[in-house]
């Protein structure tokens, strides 16, 4: 039954009816009230069962229609019947509202969503709401900039002045060096500074200086917007800003740092004068070579006081400002490849110029002031040893840098202020021992006083331990007190040659070539040794040189080696062989392979021509020690590193854990490399090495126009790699070795191999001799196609100058190796000799063109006796 027909309880008093009459009675001649109107209990329209009532006892019809319009009646008269029923007690009406007691609503401070408000409305909030909320934001936003403004400080160029030490430790925690620009930094006022040097910095880098207020709003918005999704802080910022920069806070880029340099800056802004601002700048600028301050900086690049500054050099300078690693004409390979002394020096002209074009341009130069002033560059002087800095310890320091700013976010010129205790891997003891075998054998066998040929003579090496990475000594040039300022251990542009050869090996080993679908290969698989060989694509077509003839791969000399192993090949460093084989395995699987044994990238040759397989790329002697450590390790690889710890105000830093050991490669392949680095020292180009007395692997190296001479070798315990070469020093490009100590050509047997077993001596002596773990068989002997099958009748090779066709029956020659030297090499797995004559061996790269294309190929001469080499439209190492 619905609501409308439901009957209630009968009322007191007689009823419906005697309601009715009293109704009646009481109110004859006039309209009814309302029912509700009187409070008694039947004027409820809850009370009545039926809506079709339309009129009274009276005869007069009704004001209301029924329950609805009785609510709607209601809801205009301030509010629904169902919230606000009135019920007085027990003698209130009866109905729906029975029980509930109407009070006034509370009000609320924040009046949302707002009440008395339906549907959409509700949502929609209040001018006063809206204008409370915007004075309550503006004024705490007011407030916060107070409370900001009023903690800062203005900083002081003053303790800015106040730099500390770096200090560096050995291995074993004593202190090897403390070096720092606390020495070289004093301030000095504005009326010292020139003129010149003042608007040199404001016409390149805050034209407004004088009219703005400090602050670049635009740029810190930007930065705040790229630090927000993930990118680096851009924007440019004024001398104000730069000057807050630099002596107050850090270089992090963190929207806090932000949002403090901003109210620094308005601070320093509203308190200092603009000249103040200048000065301060200028006397707290990092201009490199550790120098803070234009005072420091106009003694370090021209030996004078700032006030003697000529403008051009005050453009110099400025150039200094946009980042000295970049600009020194000096170069700083050490902190980025990029940033050779050649392309220094170029951007460093560009901007200088630019600079000055601004200063006259901003009519702060006269016309005849600008001729004068780019008529010459300024070149500063060169680099000086600092205090400490002398002998190998400003290599190692320079090392340690390197490594610090690598795996951290400090930047150069924050690391420069100071206050860092930087715990390094290198060892004392080891540093000494490589410093005295490099020393000893250059005096017996370098003599530039009395042969031309061996002035700009160097050295480079370094010592890592396998299967750890440290690097534990590095040998980096004569010392910056002899202006030597390169590190030549841990520097790239010297070729390695044939100690490239190993990495071809292990490639081989591991993935076979193009037709052994992915079956490795023994390291007794044949290969054409001979001279002028003509190397086969995989599609069978022939290399071509630029003038479209059939490329010639040279070996250092003509001998005839005919098919020989490939362990032979490298026991002898024949070039021949390795150039075919890294065809046929391919030269990005080599590549793949160096690079997981530990060289960057960056360092390999890009082109991966036929030349790529003997040594074009140019690794550091620390990359190439820690790449020879993997086969050491039996295939495992861990990076070079020189720092353990670095500490800061005694709380140590993140980012310097010892890096961990992978697995490059797999350890059958690694053994069996080492098995035959071996032989290269018991029977081949490494013999000098014999002396060390103890297990050991290696190989030699010498690159294009013997340029460059190599020995990389180790034992369980170390792996060090020597490098020779001879540099010009004014544009640092190579020279050829060939009559340098007095000899026709350098090779990597020689005096590398030389310095090597005389450090190695040293650094070995009372460690025991482990030995290599044995080499299991590996791969699948697969000779080279042409290769001779191995049987009773006479073994026979090409002819020495192949014809531009192949052919298939090569002429015998008496050089070739004999039949029963190739049936024990098939049956003994180690075996010392592959045939042919012994007359010394070869020592690996590159060697003069066979054509009249020898200025676009590349070559080397090595070696005892024979060699090899080659020339072609391929590019070798070049200075």
């Amino acid at each position: 039954m619905s609501e409308h027909r439901r009957k209630p309880p009968p009322p007191q008093g007689g009823g419906r009816a005697a309601a009715r009459r009293g109704q009646s009675g009481s109110s004859s001649g006039r309209r009814a009230a309302p029912r509700g109107a009187t409070g008694s209990p039947s004027d409820s329209y809850g009370s009545s069962s039926y809506g079709s009532d339309s009129q009274d006892s009276g005869g007069q019809e009704r004001p209301y229609g029924g329950r609805a319009e009785a609510r709607r009646a209601a809801q205009r008269n301030g509010g629904s019947r169902r919230r606000a029923a009135d019920n007085t007690g027990p003698g209130g009406p009866p109905g729906r509202g029975r029980g509930r007691v109407t009070t006034p609503a509370k009000k609320r401070l924040i009046d949302y969503p707002r009440a008395g408000k339906y549907g959409w409305q509700r949502w929609v909030p209040s001018w006063k709401l809206v204008s409370g909320l915007c004075i309550g934001f503006l004024g705490s936003l007011v407030a916060m900039v107070g409370v900001g403004y009023a903690m800062v400080a203005i900083p002081n160029e003053n303790d800015a002045a106040k730099s500390q030490n770096n200090v560096y430790y050995w291995a074993d925690g004593s202190q090897m060096v403390a070096t720092g620009s606390g020495a070289n930094r004093q301030n000095v006022t504005i009326a010292q500074i020139p003129e010149a040097m003042q608007w040199a910095v404001i016409s390149a880098e805050n034209k407004s200086f004088y009219k703005d207020s400090g602050l670049d709003y635009m740029g810190i918005a930007r930065a705040l917007v790229n630090m927000a999704q993930g990118g680096q802080t851009q924007g440019g910022s004024t001398i104000t800003q730069q000057f807050v920069k630099n002596t107050y806070l850090s270089q992090e880029q963190t929207v806090t740092r932000k949002f403090k340099e901003m109210f620094i800056s308005i601070k320093v802004g509203t308190k200092l004068s603009k000249e103040q601002i200048l000065q301060g700048y200028l006397n707290t600028s990092y201009y490199g070579r550790g120098a803070y301050g234009i005072q420091a900086a106009a003694q370090t690049y021209y030996g004078k006081d700032a006030v003697d500054l000529e403008p051009s050099e005050c453009a110099f300078l400025a150039a200094l400002l946009k980042g000295p690693t970049y600009y020194d004409p000096a170069g700083s390979e050490s902190i980025d490849k990029t940033a050779t002394a050649a392309a220094n020096l170029k951007r460093s002209q560009i901007r200088w110029e630019w600079i000055l074009g601004e200063m006259h341009k901003d009519q702060r130069l006269t016309d005849a002031e600008y001729q004068k002033a780019t008529k010459k560059y300024p070149m500063p002087q060169d680099r000086k040893a600092t205090k400490g800095m002398t002998g190998q310890i400003s290599y190692l320091a320079d090392t340690a840098k390197k490594y610090v700013l690598n795996h951290s976010d400090i930047a150069e010129a924050q690391f420069d202020q100071g206050g860092y205790q930087i715990y390094t891997t290198f060892q004392k003891d080891k540093v000494d021992a490589l410093t005295k075998a490099v020393k000893k054998i250059e005096k017996e066998k370098i003599d530039p006083k009395n042969r031309k040929l061996d002035k700009h003579v160097q050295f480079g090496a370094a010592s890592v331990v396998p299967n750890d990475g440290a690097i534990v000594a590095i040998y980096g040039g004569a010392g910056y007190e002899n202006g030597h300022f390169t590190n030549n251990a841990d520097t790239s542009g010297v070729p390695v040659g044939s100690t490239w050869k190993p990495f071809v090996l292990a490639a081989a080993m591991e993935y076979g070539t193009y037709d052994t679908d992915g079956v490795g290969l023994s390291p007794l698989s044949k290969y054409n040794g001979n001279d002028k060989l003509k190397v086969k694509k995989p599609d069978g077509s022939y290399f071509l040189d630029k003038d479209n003839q059939v490329f010639l791969q040279k070996n250092e000399s003509e001998k005839a080696w005919g098919y020989i192993t490939l362990r032979k090949a490298m026991e002898q460093s024949v070039n021949t062989p390795f150039v075919q084989l890294g065809v046929d395995v391919g030269m990005t699987k080599v590549r793949d392979v160096a690079k997981s044994s530990g060289l960057l990238l960056d360092s390999m040759a890009p082109d991966l021509n036929p030349s790529f397989a003997i040594g074009t790329s140019t690794p550091s002697a620390i990359r190439m020690a820690d790449a020879y450590a993997t086969f050491a390790a039996s295939g495992k690889q861990a990076d070079p590193y020189s720092v353990t710890q670095v500490k800061k105000d005694g709380q140590e830093l993140d980012g310097f854990t010892k890096p961990k050991p992978s697995q490059a490669m797999p350890a059958k392949v690694a053994d069996n490399v080492t098995d035959v680095l071996e032989n290269v020292i018991e029977n081949g180009t490494g013999y000098n090495a014999k002396a060390l007395g103890r297990a050991a692997a290696g190989k030699t190296g010498t690159t294009d126009k013997n340029k460059s001479a190599w020995f990389v070798g180790y034992t369980q315990q170390l792996s060090t790699a020597v490098a020779m070469f001879r540099e010009n020093p004014k544009d640092h490009k190579l020279l050829s070795m060939n009559g340098t100590a007095g000899v026709d050509s350098i090779h990597g047997g020689d005096i590398p191999t030389l310095v090597w077993t005389e450090y190695m001596k040293s650094a070995l002596k009372g460690k025991n001799d482990p030995g290599f773990p044995d080499a299991e068989k590996i791969g699948e002997i697969q000779d080279a196609d042409g290769a001779p099958s191995p049987t009773p009748s006479p073994t026979i090779t090409p002819s020495e100058t192949p014809s531009v066709s192949p052919s298939p029956t090569p002429s015998k020659t008496p050089d070739a190796p004999s039949p029963s030297a190739t049936e024990s090499c098939r049956v003994s797995w180690n075996c010392p000799t592959d045939g042919g004559t012994d007359t010394g061996g070869t020592d690996g790269g590159e060697s003069a063109s066979p054509s009249a294309t020898e200025s676009s190929g590349n070559g080397n001469g090595n070696g005892n006796g024979n060699g090899n080499g080659n020339g072609s439209i391929f590019a070798g190492p070049t200075g």
